[in-house]
């Protein structure tokens, strides 16, 4: 009987851990994923100029402020206008991965000022699953990108 409830723990224990404790994960390409986190933001309201850009070794610095993070695939969605402060980045994390590592490492290194002449107002990491979205811009597009993030 013991053995039973020991199997029977272990095997609760295996499930979870295989599953991300249970956390859903996002389905879909980034590209659609980037489009549902603008959601409720109204297209006329957006920032000008909006492009998305994969996320590359090259360019990853810029996008996230480091390289030391092993993510799977990552897109980043900026206006194409230099002096708006607005950039919203997923990053698909490799099976595995240490997220809340990954999103300590972003949360340090990430430069709000990369813009030069302008900053972004906040700046908000978070993960739902093995998505991460990092998000710097100002309040008004912040709250609502991240209502949309945490609805997917």
């Amino acid at each position: 009987m013991f053995k039973k409830i020991i199997l029977g723990c272990l095997a609760c224990v295996t499930l979870f851990s295989l599953t991300g404790c249970g956390e859903k994960q996002v389905e879909g390409t980034l590209e659609e994923i980037m489009t549902k986190v603008y959601a409720d933001v109204p297209e006329d309201e957006r920032p000008m100029m909006l492009t998305n850009t994969e996320v590359t070794e090259e360019n990853v610095e810029n996008y996230l402020g480091t390289k030391d993070i092993e993510y799977e695939e990552a897109l980043a969605s900026e206006s194409a206008v230099g002096s708006i402060a607005h950039s919203v980045v997923l990053v698909r994390m490799k099976d595995g991965a240490n997220i809340e590592d990954a999103k300590k490492k972003i949360e340090e290194n990430v430069n709000p000022r990369k813009w030069i002449c302008v900053e972004a107002e906040d700046v908000v990491v978070k993960n739902k699953g093995n998505l991460i979205i990092l998000i710097m811009s100002s309040s008004n597009y912040i709250e609502k990108i991240e209502n949309s993030f945490d609805n997917l």
